[in-house]
């Protein structure tokens, strides 16, 4: 595959496969509006990630300028014929995913959509040897009008190349995520719920795919966006999950990955996860690995302690996800007045919390009807969400979905 040219004109930055239909994408103005990278990926651009101590050096910007053909694109804006009042959080094959490689150079080729189906990878590649790998969650919404949102996709840029940095691994620009994400969105729209019936689940993934036998970083890297529409990830849904505190085994140790978003950080919750599951429970709480008592996060979100006016978060120290939602919720909850502490929270505060919720991409907001813990189980609402979790969730929801205006500057139009 050709390596990206210095463009002296916008063009696409991703080459397009026919699809199955014999209609090709063509360029034109696929996004109309170009926004600005975010002041964090602009500091990222000008002083850019090391590779395993090599340099990366930022691509060339690239604007994302290519639509789906008019034939092609009356397919696309025709939802799909699929049972969207009973979305649940599963795969469901969708039309498009798009791949871009890495080789020796650090530097990312041209990217691809293609249609959607397996991939093909060396037994020996890096990431099924090694567990050399990533992958980021983020959603997209489709507003009243039919315009289409996507959530804080710089920050899932910046947490990438973060991880990468840590997986020894090179990553996308901020800029290529965020066009590659636009595009396979775009590509996919009729897959994304209408207006209230859930979101376009957006799954991409950075995994060394070049063929390695001994250990060492793969020669090659493959960065790769499938989507699949989902409503709750929860089976209870809105309703109150149960957690059951976890105080022998653990999801992450101090220097080791558990800040990052790597692939093995959630094969490690599995068993725990699965016991809890056999009981009941919905979910497990994890403990620090150290004095085990302190609160980390659930297998796949973060948890937060409601007393009175203030809010608790276990504080982000390299055992525990920057969760983009967390991010959010603690802004959201500042502006509407809640006092938010970013600290060490015992186990035991759980015992006189008022409510107690989770966040993250998947769930968004979470509400916890009860947390068992050495046998012994507290219950904290019945049925819904509590107050504190409805207010915070009611006003991130509306954001998302374009129902409020968006002063914090989140949200990407599609349109």
């Amino acid at each position: 595959m050709e390596s990206t040219p210095a463009l002296a004109a916008p063009q696409p930055n991703y080459l397009i496969a026919p699809s199955r239909h014999g209609h090709a994408l063509k360029p034109s103005s696929f996004f109309p509006e170009k926004r600005h990278p975010s002041a964090a990926s602009l500091r990222l651009q000008k002083n850019p990630l090391t590779f395993c101590g090599v340099l990366q050096q930022p691509a060339s910007p690239l604007t994302c300028n290519a639509t789906l053909s008019d034939t092609y694109s009356s397919e696309v804006n025709e939802l799909a014929d699929i049972d969207w009042e009973n979305l649940g959080f599963g795969l469901l094959s969708t039309d498009y995913m798009y791949t871009m490689k890495c080789g020796r150079d650090g530097n990312f080729s041209k990217g691809e959509l293609r249609r959607f189906g397996n991939i093909e990878l060396s037994p020996s590649a890096g990431v099924l040897n090694y567990g050399q790998g990533l992958f980021e969650g983020l959603k997209a919404y489709r507003k009243h009008d039919g315009n289409i949102l996507l959530f804080r996709p710089e920050e899932n840029a910046l947490r990438m190349r973060m991880g990468a940095e840590r997986m020894c691994m090179p990553a996308p620009t901020v800029e290529q995520f965020v066009e590659a994400v636009k595009a396979t969105v775009l590509a996919n729209r009729r897959w994304i719920p209408p207006n209230g019936k859930g979101s376009l689940y957006i799954r991409p993934l950075l995994m060394g795919s070049g063929a390695v036998l001994g250990l060492a970083p793969s020669p090659e890297y493959t960065f790769l966006i499938y989507v699949s529409p989902v409503g709750n990830y929860f089976k209870e849904g809105v309703a109150p999950i149960h957690l059951v505190v976890e105080h022998e085994l653990h999801r992450a140790t101090p220097g080791g990955t558990g800040g990052v978003k790597t692939i093995g950080n959630y094969a490690a919750v599995l068993k725990a996860q699965s016991a809890a599951k056999a009981k009941g429970f919905s979910d497990v709480l994890y403990l620090d690995c150290v004095h085990k008592k302190y609160l980390e996060e659930v297998s796949s979100c973060n948890i937060f302690v409601v007393k009175g006016n203030v809010i608790s978060t276990p504080a982000i120290k390299g055992t525990i996800l920057p969760g983009i939602t967390r991010k959010s919720i603690i802004d959201v909850a500042r502006s509407e007045g809640f006092q938010v502490e970013e600290r060490l929270v015992a186990v035991e505060e759980l015992l006189d919390a008022d409510e107690v919720f989770c966040t993250g991409t998947a769930v968004v907001v979470s509400p916890v009807g009860s947390i068992t813990y050495r046998g012994k189980r507290v219950t904290y609402v019945e049925g819904g969400f509590g107050v504190v979790a409805q207010q915070l969730y009611s006003v991130l929801t509306r954001l998302q979905m374009g129902l409020i205006d968006d002063k914090m500057n989140w949200t990407v139009d599609l349109r």
